[in-house]
């Protein structure tokens, strides 16, 4: 890496780091829960959220059937049966499905938001918006910040809940004698200390969804189209680490 791609690197962890304060502290002002902002947010999460959900629940369900029944052949082939429910359940609704579906959204919606706001920024139209006394913060940011956490968390509730319901007709099929088994199992993994870790991951992530790719489309050089691409995929970069660095973080303070 070059010394300006270096500095550009940091640049854009500082900027995400002062917006990060910056919009935790728009997010505690009722001052901002405006009419206009509220609209704006029910707006983006059409496009988060409903938008996608068909899809995507074809997808997480598609994937818990592989996964969970390759896990369980494979746990039985060595003897491990018993242990193939539970570590099925931690791997997939713990950690798997949030990465992934934070991942999804970041794909879908993180690299639009960096767009528009890139966009914004090099065509001076925050600049405009501040000129006629609006905030771009109530308007155009926080309400995407908003968006992107109820999406992570919406659709990676949805994905736990749909594996769930494949890991119990994987092991059991249609029988009901196994409910008693598999509720103990779903007790014994989804700790309260689990629930709220996994709840905490997934608004985190959210977070991270919105506010690095906002602060990308931020590091657009005004009248200069050409640095939108550049602020964009730089953005992107950082948010892929970002997620992947919360993802480890947590696996080592549940398991190191």
């Amino acid at each position: 890496m070059s010394p300006g791609a270096a500095i550009a690197w940091i640049r854009g962890w500082e900027l995400a780091g002062r917006l990060a304060f910056v919009i935790a502290a728009a997010a505690l002002s009722p001052s901002f829960y405006t009419p206009r902002l509220k609209a704006t947010a029910v707006k983006q999460l059409y496009f988060t959220v409903w938008q996608v959900v068909v899809p995507f629940t074809l997808f997480a369900a598609l994937l818990s059937l592989v996964v969970i029944d390759v896990t369980i052949r494979v746990a039985r082939g060595y003897g491990l049966g018993v242990y193939a429910l539970e570590l099925v359940l931690r791997v997939l609704t713990l950690e798997l499905l949030p990465l992934l579906t934070a991942l999804f959204v970041a794909l879908r919606s993180g690299s639009a938001i960096a767009t528009e706001v890139a966009l914004m920024r090099t065509s001076g139209d925050l600049e405009r918006m501040q000129a006629e006394g609006i905030d771009p913060m109530e308007r155009e940011f926080l309400p995407r910040v908003i968006a992107a956490s109820i999406s992570v968390f919406t659709l990676s509730t949805l994905s736990g809940a749909i594996t769930l319901v494949a890991a119990y007709f994987s092991m059991y099929g249609l029988s009901p004698w196994g409910f008693e088994e598999f509720t103990w199992t779903v007790a014994e993994v989804f700790t309260p200390t689990q629930l709220i870790g996994i709840a905490l991951k997934t608004v985190v992530f959210g977070v991270a969804v919105a506010i690095i790719p906002i602060a990308a489309g931020l590091s657009a050089i005004r009248d200069n189209v050409k640095s939108a691409p550049v602020a964009v995929l730089g953005g992107m970069v950082r948010l892929f680490f970002a997620l992947g660095l919360i993802e480890v973080v947590s696996i080592a303070v549940k398991y190191v």
